[in-house]
């Protein structure tokens, strides 16, 4: 093989806007390599919204019996923050 196919494409704008998006968390133009993000640091923060439970997806089951969630006291102290 030609070592011109190991290395990686670059795109001849420098990544800026390639998926052709703004940044979810500071709406600058998206990096190809973070996308849909514009950076590490963004895509940082997002991560951190949904482990601290920001985000959440709403499902309209109801918890099975003998099974709690964290609003009625389902959770040890110190779990789940």
């Amino acid at each position: 093989m030609a070592a011109s196919n190991k290395r990686p494409h670059r795109d001849p704008g420098g990544g800026r806007n390639a998926g052709g998006g703004s940044c979810p968390i500071c709406g600058t133009a998206s990096v190809a390599r973070y996308r849909p993000f514009c950076s590490k640091r963004c895509a940082d923060i997002d991560l951190g919204q949904w482990l601290k439970g920001v985000y959440r997806i709403p499902v309209d089951e109801e918890p099975a019996e003998g099974e709690t969630g964290p609003e009625e006291g389902g959770y040890r102290e110190g779990e789940g923050e």
